[in-house]
C-alpha cells in the first residue's frame, strides 16, 4: 500500500482539482437555471392591450408580463419615457395616465386596457414645444435631460392636481383649494429625483407656467 507521505503535490495541481470541482458543481446548476428561463418563456400568456397613446390608438398583442414602459418604449418605439432605476424611485418613466401621473415602470401594460396616455412625445414638438417644456429651457431645468421626460410630465400633472383642488401633506387646509407655492411644488414633485440637483429651477418653471410667484 502506497505511503500518504510518498505523494506529493504541487501548488498548480491543487489549484487545477478544485477548479475542476467548481465546475463540476457549478454547470448542472446553470444549465438547471437556462432550462427554467426557457420553460418559463414557453409559457408566457399574451393577451391584447388597446392604448391611445398621445392621440393614436394603438393595438398589441403583449406578454401580460410587460409593464406599461416596455410596451411604450420596446413596442412602440416611444424612447422619450426614461427608464431609470426600474423601481419606481426615480420618477424618470412618468407619464400621464387617464389624466393621472404614473410610473409606468411598476405597472403593467394590460392593466391599462382603454387608457389614454400621454408620453413627453405627446405633450409637444420641437417646433412647437409644450409651455411647461419651454419653461425649462428658460429656468435651466432640464440640466443632462435624463430625468426631464418624467419632470415635465410630472410637473403638468401637478398644476393639474392644484387647479382640481386635491390636497398634498403640506397643504394647511385640507378643505380649501391648493395655492400653487414653493412648499407644494416641492411636495408634489418630491417623487421625482434630478442627480443634477436643478430642483431650484424647475420649481421656477414650474411656478412661471402656473402664472404665480412662489
Amino acid at each position: 500500500m502506497e505511503d500518504v507521505s510518498d505523494i506529493k503535490i504541487t501548488r498548480r495541481d491543487l489549484l487545477k482539482v478544485g477548479a475542476a470541482s467548481a465546475t463540476g458543481i457549478a454547470v448542472p446548476s446553470v444549465a438547471n437555471a437556462q432550462e427554467a428561463a426557457s420553460s418559463a418563456t414557453q409559457r408566457a400568456v399574451t393577451a391584447a392591450v388597446s392604448l391611445e397613446v398621445n392621440g393614436k390608438p394603438h393595438k398589441l398583442e403583449l406578454d401580460t408580463r410587460t409593464t406599461l414602459l416596455d410596451a411604450l418604449r420596446e413596442h412602440m418605439q416611444l424612447t422619450g419615457t426614461k427608464k431609470g432605476c426600474d423601481h419606481g424611485q426615480c420618477g424618470a418613466c412618468t407619464v400621464i395616465v387617464d389624466g393621472r401621473r404614473i410610473n409606468s415602470c411598476l405597472t403593467l401594460a394590460v392593466m391599462h386596457d382603454g387608457s389614454k396616455v400621454t408620453t413627453i412625445e405627446g405633450l409637444g414638438a420641437p417646433g412647437k414645444l409644450h409651455p411647461m417644456q419651454a419653461a425649462f429651457v428658460r429656468h435651466d431645468g432640464y440640466q443632462c435631460g435624463y430625468c426631464t421626460p418624467g419632470q415635465v410630465c410630472s410637473a403638468v400633472a401637478v398644476l393639474g392636481e392644484i387647479r382640481d383642488g386635491i390636497p398634498s401633506h403640506v397643504s394647511a387646509d385640507l378643505k380649501a383649494r391648493p395655492q400653487v407655492t414653493a412648499e407644494e411644488i416641492r411636495e408634489r414633485m418630491s417623487g421625482n429625483i434630478c442627480r443634477c440637483g436643478a430642483y431650484s429651477n424647475i420649481v421656477d418653471a414650474i411656478t412661471e407656467v402656473a402664472g404665480s410667484k412662489a
